[in-house]
């Protein structure tokens, strides 16, 4: 049994073959196809040798070559995500047919376990939206499995359903990719944009590994190209934007989804490995909050030394002044007096003596009195 179960085993390549040549020997490359004729008749009308059928021709399909770039890309979330990020990532989905979606990743994991998830989903592109603090959220984006990757901070996230995007394009539809001219200039920016739009040689034919973009002829995409995302880069930061052509005039108008990323770092491997690129303006979140904690506590040490100081200066003793300056502005001299003349002699001194000797023993007698 076992060496029959071996016989068959090696037996299966061989029949596979022979099947896709039978298949791919009956087919008709699409570039040889020609326009069918279909003939119908209208149901009112009687079936009859007189009556007249209707023809009509179906032209061609309009993609007329091979789907060869089988790039996939795995857009999922770690735990704790909110509503704004979720319908960013819904957008994302909608905008790349060539996107696939997982559950949600654990906290715990760690950053390396995505590379067995988009190995397992057969993706080679990975948009991963961490979490931290219900508040902060971190774009990766990683070429998997050898890297590189870059971490991104997302900042004014505004999604499809907002009203103020007006614009509105085709489902499934190819984008043009619009890169600011400092992407050619500075080494990290072009780095990004190999990423975003990474090209590799199969059978001597470069095929793009595309993250935004949608690959060509894919099944799922239409056969137009009607919208136009824009990479650009103003304060240190790349603006995401996605903008419908409109026909009559090949004016823009916005469809949105539109955030900000702010580079952190850019990786060697996938999701980790040697830092190739650290941003030096990038400045965390949370010192950002401890920042405007400090200043608001700077603005409230303030106002407290401002009350203070009025309550000592309340306190302070004011200086009582013994003589006021302006008491003799306005003091005259008075007119010199003649001293006056005596012309009686004046009372001898003795007898004032006695009289109040005398009366000062009337009252003692009068107190005796009262005792007895």
């Amino acid at each position: 049994m076992a060496a029959r179960g071996a016989k068959r085993a090696a037996e299966r390549p061989a029949q596979i073959k022979t099947k896709r040549a039978k298949l791919n020997g009956n087919k008709m490359p699409q570039t040889e196809r020609e326009t069918k004729r279909v003939t119908f008749t209208l149901e009112n009308e009687e079936t009859s040798e007189n009556s007249q059928t209707n023809v009509i021709s179906v032209p061609p399909p309009v993609s007329t070559g091979k789907w060869t770039n089988k790039e996939r890309v795995l857009v999922f979330s770690s735990r704790g995500i909110n509503f704004r990020t979720r319908h960013l990532m819904q957008d994302l989905k909608t905008m790349m047919p060539h996107s696939k979606a997982d559950t949600k990743m654990d906290r715990k994991d760690k950053l390396f376990v995505v590379n067995e998830v988009c190995e397992i989903k057969n993706c080679n592109k990975c948009i991963f939206f961490e979490a931290k603090k219900k508040q902060d959220l971190y774009m990766w984006i990683s070429n998997v499995p050898h890297g590189p990757s870059a971490k991104f901070l997302v900042q004014n996230v505004h999604t499809l359903a907002e009203l103020k995007m007006t614009g509105n394009c085709l489902k499934g539809s190819r984008p043009l990719l619009s890169f600011d001219p400092k992407f050619d200039k500075e080494p990290h920016y072009a780095l990004l944009k190999e990423l975003f739009t990474q090209r590799s040689v199969i059978k001597a034919q470069p095929i793009a590994k595309i993250i935004f973009s949608t690959p060509r002829y894919h099944p799922k995409s239409q056969p137009f190209v009607d919208h136009v995302l824009t990479f650009t880069v103003a304060d240190n930061r790349i603006w995401f934007r996605n903008y419908q052509i409109i026909e009559e005039d090949a004016s823009l108008v916005e469809i949105g989804p539109r955030f900000v990323l702010n580079l952190i770092k850019i990786f060697q491997g996938s999701f980790g490995g040697p830092t190739l690129y650290e941003n030096p303006h990038f400045q965390s979140p949370n010192m950002q909050r401890r920042m405007i904690r400090q200043a608001m506590a700077a603005k409230q040490k303030e106002r407290q030394m401002v009350k203070e100081i009025r309550k000592e200066k309340r306190k302070e003793e004011h200086e009582v002044l013994t003589q006021d300056v302006t008491d003799d502005v306005f003091a005259t001299p008075a007119e010199p007096k003649e001293p006056p003349v005596e012309l009686e002699p004046p009372e001898p001194q003795s007898t004032k003596k006695k009289l109040r000797l005398t009366e000062l023993k009337k009252r003692t007698q009068m107190k005796r009195k009262g005792l007895r």
